[in-house]
């Protein structure tokens, strides 16, 4: 995920509201406030979308776990400020002994801030062991046609193939092809682990990510143009190429990829398989709640955002126009209304391999074991989950929390030997 949930309200990779007055201004008095741990000024910044989703309690938790331990804060950077919608983003870099870090607010019309985030700096990467450079090659592609133009990277293995190929489909967010989150470059990971051990690996920069401010300004957005529509593109890309067999070419979905593959399945009808790796079984807004008790809410927010959450269960077709809830978009929320990934993948007829770490506690075992529930009389559908990985599946020790992705981390190695293993069958 590339927004921390402990930071933000739900976005889905969407923005949506209205504009701001200098709001590089606000979002630098807002940033004034959390480091001189004036809390309660600051949660008065805040929508009461955002008060419900971001205790004032929390913002302290906040200070202590995620910029204390980075030393003490040595430059403030100018602002970058970008439209999103009638909204605007404004990201400030703020330099630390330990690691750079980029604050970023979303500011509505009214000056408040509806998002809070902040945003590691990319660490060095390190290529990890089990990649070796001399046994396969990269390209620059283009993933779909027209206004919607992908930038992606085809990592291809060496000789002549042809070789099975697989499209790595984002999760949550903004995200670039390597699916960068702090210390984390786990598509990278996948994508040099994999054609080490023979497998042709296009990952690709999420629409949103490309073209973020064009999708928040439109109305009406889903997950079909935010994800389904390119994973397709990138697969029929994959099919042209001459070094792949287009009869092996799979999808790989992480997080909200996961969530929505088999809808991705659906739409191309070609699909080896798909690999699902802390795909949500359950609705987006049923995972917020679940999140939300990490929280230190009183009675009042946990109240608040339970009616925020019966909102959404009981939205109708007639409410397209309504403003967002918890961040999301009501025409985004509507197309997943009643949505049951698992449901979906038990009529398909390609294979699936299904992946946990067992210390996520974004998409927990819980969605697991309802992917098993639906899926564990099917023959085709393998099952692993791993005691010592988180979300992105790094290894660690103990409760995962947000902080652990600011890291140096890299996809565990038994994740690529699994993946590969499984397609070379």
């Amino acid at each position: 995920m590339k927004l921390s949930c402990l930071l933000c309200v739900f976005s889905a990779g969407l923005l949506m509201a209205q504009p701001a007055m200098d709001p590089a201004a606000t979002a630098r008095k807002a940033l004034d406030l959390l480091l001189g741990e004036k809390y309660s000024d600051l949660f008065k910044m805040f929508t009461p979308e955002l008060q419900t989703a971001m205790p004032e309690a929390t913002l302290g938790k906040l200070v202590a776990t995620q910029i204390k331990p980075l030393g003490a804060m040595e430059k403030i950077g100018d602002p970058s400020v970008r439209k999103a919608g009638t909204n605007n983003v404004v990201v400030i870099p703020v330099k630390f002994p330990a690691q750079s870090v980029n604050f970023q607010a979303a500011i509505n019309g009214a000056g408040q801030l509806y998002i809070l985030n902040l945003i590691p700096g990319e660490l060095a990467w390190q290529r990890p062991s089990y990649s070796k450079p001399d046994t396969f090659r990269e390209r620059e592609v283009t993933v779909g046609e027209g206004d919607w133009r992908l930038p992606g990277t085809l990592t291809v293995p060496a000789g002549p193939g042809p070789f099975p190929a697989i499209a790595l489909v984002h999760g949550n967010g903004p995200n670039d092809r390597d699916e960068t989150v702090g210390g984390t470059r786990m598509f990278k990971d996948l994508a040099e682990g994999l054609a080490t051990r023979g497998v042709v690996v296009l990952r690709y920069e999420k629409r949103t990510k490309q073209y973020g401010a064009k999708m928040a300004g439109m109305h009406g957005t889903t997950v079909q143009e935010e994800t389904v529509d390119d994973a397709v593109a990138a697969a029929a890309l994959l099919r042209a190429q001459k070094e792949v067999n287009p009869q092996r070419v799979y999808v790989l979905g992480h997080s909200l990829g996961g969530y929505v593959a088999p809808r991705i399945a659906e739409d191309d009808g070609k699909l080896a398989g798909l690999v699902i790796l802390a795909g949500n079984a359950r609705p987006l807004e049923d995972l917020i709640v679940e999140q939300s008790q990490s929280l230190q809410m009183n009675a009042q927010q946990a109240d608040a955002l339970k009616s925020l959450v019966a909102r959404i269960k009981a939205l109708e077709p007639a409410d397209v126009d309504a403003p967002p809830i918890l961040g999301m978009p009501v025409p985004y929320l509507l197309d997943l209304k009643g949505y049951d990934p698992a449901a979906v993948a038990k009529k398909l007829t390609i294979p699936l391999l299904i992946l946990q770490g067992e210390r996520d506690y974004q998409v927990t075992m819980t969605d697991f074991a309802l992917w098993k529930a639906a899926l564990r009389a099917r023959k085709d559908v393998a099952f692993h989950s791993y005691p010592a990985l988180n979300h992105l599946f790094v290894a660690g020790e103990g409760k995962s929390t947000e902080a652990e992705y600011r890291k140096p981390g890299h996809v565990a190695p038994e994740v690529i030997d699994d993946i590969a293993k499984w397609i070379s069958k």
